[in-house]
């Protein structure tokens, strides 16, 4: 029996973290009110959604899809709808749970974002608009946010568990 080289075992245990595969996961374009409303020359309000979610795909490999949500609307008319899911698959061996967390709320949201901005700009200027440049996103930021919101709901839970 060979016994292994401390430098291969030590590579093997060396964290890996690598976009496999980036892909546009859904786009779906709605123009409900159309012909007509195109024909206005009223200004429309534009309403942005966004939302991000991971699974794990294997051992090690995992998904994160980036979904925005636009809408235009003049009045209570929808100009159009589109909405977009892009996605990329990661590689997550040897990384401690604690920075698992922050890939999957930060860098892979970061990673894959600048496509869904270009898709979705592309689908609202070939159907006939001008385009809508999402904004950049602090995905640092919004991951704070959203822990800050879990730790507040779950010290509302708590508090509401013990006076039951």
């Amino acid at each position: 029996m060979s016994t292994p080289n401390p430098t291969e075992a030590a590579q093997a245990q060396q964290p890996v973290f690598a976009l496999q595969r980036c892909y546009l996961k859904d786009l779906s374009l709605e123009q409900p009110n159309s012909p007509q409303i195109l024909l206005e020359q009223a200004q429309p309000t534009v309403d942005v959604q966004m939302n991000v979610e991971s699974q794990s795909l294997a051992d090690g490999v995992l998904e994160v899809c980036v979904t925005a949500t636009v809408t235009a609307r003049i009045d209570q008319r929808t100009l159009f709808l589109v909405e977009g899911k892009q996605a990329g698959i990661f590689e997550m061996r040897n990384v401690p749970q604690e920075h698992v967390d922050l890939l999957l709320g930060i860098a892979c949201p970061q990673t894959v974002y600048p496509y869904l901005r270009a898709n979705v700009a592309d689908v609202i200027t070939r159907a006939g608009f001008p385009p809508v440049h999402l904004a950049e996103i602090n995905f640092q930021a919004m991951y704070e946010a959203q822990r800050a919101q879990q730790q507040v709901e779950g010290q509302g839970a708590a508090a509401g568990h013990t006076l039951n």
